[in-house]
């Protein structure tokens, strides 16, 4: 009986092939096999957040310079913002644009009053307001206007900071001095927005 099973021994050998252990499943885990390509996207994704950040960045900067948005230009920085917020940044956007952004911007326009002395800086500051207030202001609120559901608006944070890194740092108590009667309008209205509380729907509140 023994012989006449000896042949077929080589036979099922040579078709299991070789004895090894099995590997390990986890080896060939479908987690550790797409690292390098997780990695590549995550690091694709990185690239992206910054390439429409640093858009929103030059933007931003541009508009408190004068400069105005390109045409669609502002409905590509919506997206932008959109893909920022769903991003690791997006609940640093608002802190980043008040302490970073804004405060970039309004040192190019404390420098513009500055660089005026006398009676014609107060001039100067209601230029500088009427600009702020009807152009620079409602174009950072439609570029801002994905960011919803925060403690202050992109509006009132930039009043504030207006307030807060122009007028207090032009002496504006002075300015009025110099200015006694012949107070310009635009500096009236922006007195009665900025002052604590503000007119309804304008200022800080």
């Amino acid at each position: 009986m023994t012989r006449g099973f000896a042949p077929i021994l080589p036979i099922e050998f040579h078709k299991m092939g070789s004895f090894r252990r099995p590997r390990p499943r986890f080896m060939s885990s479908p987690v550790l096999s797409d690292l390098p390509r997780f990695q590549a996207t995550r690091q694709t994704l990185q690239l992206s957040s910054s390439s429409a950040w640093n858009s929103v960045q030059t933007a931003v900067i541009n508009v408190f310079k004068g400069g105005g948005l390109q045409s669609n230009e502002l409905y590509a920085l919506n997206e932008n913002i959109r893909r920022l917020l769903k991003s690791e940044l997006g609940s640093f956007i608002t802190d980043y644009f008040q302490n970073q952004l804004l405060a970039k911007g309004l040192f190019f326009v404390e420098e513009k009053i500055k660089l005026c002395e006398g009676e014609n800086r107060i001039e100067v500051l209601a230029e500088v307001w009427d600009h702020f207030f009807t152009e620079t202001l409602p174009t950072l609120q439609a570029i801002f206007y994905p960011v919803q559901g925060q403690e202050l608006t992109i509006r009132q944070i930039s009043l504030l900071g207006f307030r807060d890194l122009v007028l207090l740092k032009v002496k504006l108590g002075d300015l009025l001095l110099l200015a006694q009667s012949k107070l310009p309008s635009s500096i009236v209205q922006m007195l009665l927005i900025l002052q604590p509380g503000g007119t309804p729907g304008s200022g800080p509140r």
